[in-house]
């Protein structure tokens, strides 16, 4: 019988607790495909971003902040882990966004050819940077409850079934979370969600 994924990542993070010294370096190899499709997913929310910057590129520099946070911070279950995983990599691609397109960024200041002009703001009007960095942001403003489901059913991509499942909680408990969630997010953004 083969161990689940989840299994294995309890045991190390059982071990980090305890002061294992390989305990951090395991957790984030044995979790590196899954944290990589959560980078892909969120990278894809900003295609702006994603002319200068790789999905690795937003990995890497994500990893490197989640070993820091694993060092002060000890999740004790799969799904403290990956809350923090999805903090660290919405807080990097905040950053990206900055770093490119803030006043002294490449983005910014790089004049572009008509065909990539044309390119990027058809997938991305120009005002849509600001309003991605500013729905990430607020995702970290969310009440822990909400923050949670946000993560797993937006930046995971898990089924509402699934999250549900890994939370221990029913599906119409679930769903009455996600639209509050999505409601609260929405009044936050003043009803200006991204497109």
């Amino acid at each position: 019988m083969a161990i689940s994924h989840t299994t294995i990542l309890g045991k190390w993070l059982e071990r980090l607790e305890t002061g294992c010294p390989d305990a951090q370096e395991a957790i984030i190899e044995h979790t590196c495909e899954r944290l990589q499709n959560m980078a892909k997913r969120m990278l894809r929310t900003s295609p702006k971003v994603r002319r200068w910057a790789e999905t690795d590129d937003l990995l890497q520099d994500a990893l490197v902040r989640l070993h820091r946070s694993l060092a002060q911070v000890k999740p004790t279950t799969a799904r403290e882990f990956y809350g923090l995983a999805a903090t660290q990599l919405r807080r990097q691609l905040i950053d990206l966004a900055r770093k490119h397109y803030g006043p002294e960024g490449i983005g910014t200041n790089l004049p572009m050819n008509d065909s990539d002009r044309i390119s990027l703001f058809e997938a991305t009007p120009p005002e849509s940077l600001d309003d991605w960095s500013e729905f990430h942001q607020q995702i970290d403003c969310l009440p822990s409850e909400q923050k949670e489901i946000f993560h797993l059913l937006w930046y995971e991509g898990l089924t509402q079934a699934e999250a549900a499942k890994v939370l221990r909680i029913s599906h119409a408990t679930l769903k009455r979370r996600w639209q509050s969630a999505r409601l609260t997010l929405t009044e936050a953004l003043q009803g200006d969600m991204p497109s």
